[in-house]
């Protein structure tokens, strides 16, 4: 690929990856009390309750925050290996949101996109390397044996709640292989969660060029 044409596909990339953080700020709000009404009917009201009730986990009043909408995605793949591990202890199965019930959560949640600050898809890529995704999936054809390629174009990337729909529904697996081959579990903070989205958007407009 000439210089030209590499630099263009560069630009293109950090321009999708502009536009994506821009459509997932003003994309179409989720319903709090649909929110409400999903965080019942999956039971998370069992471990996190109010604080005048008693529960197993954080109480609703730590969870339900003013906060971003892909921190809330971090805080809940931090989230997961715990969990588990509850829900396996009491014979329980895992709940499935899927994408609208889980933008219909974050806004009860009170998640918003426009509060998490703008990605930097630099430091996504350090974060990738960091927290050792490639030791399971792979990255442009390196890295582990997990398809599909991070690369390739994704529905799990169009928003936070689409990626944190995606993430609900498979980290569960992800955190049990890890477990059984001494792999430590990944845990984010602050915009890591955010910046590694933004790499990954970028690096599939890249790839389909």
């Amino acid at each position: 690929m000439s210089p030209r044409r590499t630099l263009a596909v560069l630009l293109i990339g950090a321009c999708a990856g502009a536009l994506g953080q821009r459509a997932a700020a003003g994309e179409a709000s989720g319903d709090p009390e649909n929110g409400k009404l999903v965080f019942a009917s999956k039971q998370c009201d069992r471990c996190h309750a109010l604080h005048v009730e008693q529960g197993t986990g954080p109480t609703l009043e730590q969870v339900r925050r003013p906060q971003g909408a892909m921190e809330l995605a971090g805080r809940l793949w931090n989230h997961i290996p715990g969990m588990l591990a509850a829900l396996t202890q009491s014979g329980s199965k895992w709940p499935q949101i899927s994408i609208p019930e889980m933008t219909d959560l974050m806004a009860f949640l009170q998640a918003d996109a426009a509060r998490d600050p703008a990605p930097d898809s630099s430091r996504g890529q350090v974060t990738l390397v960091r927290k050792g995704c490639l030791k399971c999936h792979r990255f442009r054809r390196e890295g582990g044996r997990i398809e599909p390629d991070l690369a390739t174009q994704r529905a799990d990337y169009a928003s936070p709640a689409a990626w944190a729909a995606a993430m609900w529904t498979h980290t569960p697996r992800m955190a049990a292989m890890a477990e059984r081959q001494g792999i430590p579990y990944p845990r984010f903070s602050g915009d890591e969660m955010g910046n590694l989205l933004a790499f990954l958007r970028n690096a599939a407009v890249a790839t389909k060029q």
